[in-house]
């Protein structure tokens, strides 16, 4: 008698056809490793460094434009590969695209 694992079945969207359970478990295992961040020049970020701003940005909610070159001190990767966390005085919350920051 075969365990339910080996007859179960799940319908991967990526691929579209449907794939055992054991191998979609390892693909999604696979997926959630580290994610790399880039600024816009394609430098690797990490949690702690200092970033500059590359261009003027209006940020919603605050009244506040960040003029370009603003220094960003130790910022946080947030898990997704376009998005970091940061703060800045009288700004709670400031998640800033990585593409407008530039490693320094």
């Amino acid at each position: 008698m075969s365990s339910a694992s080996d007859d179960s079945y799940v319908f991967d969207e990526a691929s579209g056809e449907w794939i055992n359970a054991a191998k979609a478990a390892a693909i999604n295992a696979a997926a959630d490793g580290p994610v790399e961040v880039r600024d816009a020049v394609g430098n690797l970020l990490a949690d702690g460094d200092q970033v500059t701003l590359i261009k003027d940005l209006t940020v919603k909610g605050a009244g506040q434009t960040l003029k370009r070159g603003t220094l960003i001190k130790s910022i946080r990767l947030t898990g997704d590969a376009q998005e970091i966390d940061c703060r800045f005085d009288g700004i709670k919350g400031l998640v800033l695209r990585a593409e407008f920051v530039k490693k320094r």
